[in-house]
């Protein structure tokens, strides 16, 4: 699932390396700064998560409020797991989303032209990000 090669992390996006779980951005973002916590194990129900896993996504996501707030300044967030093929996830493993969100964050270019307009490059992002974990 996550390579080994700590050296293609910032290629790969991998924001982070925990002991239970990691955080990586989406490629293919809802919104600037959206990233995903992923449990290093093949899980596919939330019910399969074991203690110390819950306890450690939890951590990271009052970390990473935190750590919009300094670098992002977000105005909210919308946070989701997909759970299982059908409901979007693509493949079946386990994963939680984080999506900041702006006041006025949304508007016309996806219902007209069939495109999302991200005001930031996902790298730039990502070192944002990655500087809290440093």
């Amino acid at each position: 699932m996550i390579s080994e090669d700590k050296s293609q992390d910032e290629k790969n996006l991998i924001v982070y390396r925990g002991n239970k779980i990691f955080i990586v951005m989406n490629k293919y973002p809802y919104n600037n700064g959206h990233i995903m916590l992923v449990p290093y194990r093949h899980i596919t129900k939330f019910s399969e998560l074991n203690n110390d896993e819950i306890i450690e996504v939890l951590d990271l996501l009052k970390k990473l409020e935190n750590c919009y707030q300094r670098t992002m300044s977000p105005n909210g967030f919308n946070l989701g797991v997909n759970l299982g093929i059908d409901a979007g996830a693509g493949y079946e493993h386990l994963h939680f989303h984080l999506v900041p969100r702006w006041r006025g964050d949304t508007n016309f270019m996806p219902v007209i032209a069939d495109t999302k307009v991200i005001p930031e490059s996902l790298i730039n992002s990502y070192r944002k990000l990655k500087g809290c974990f440093e």
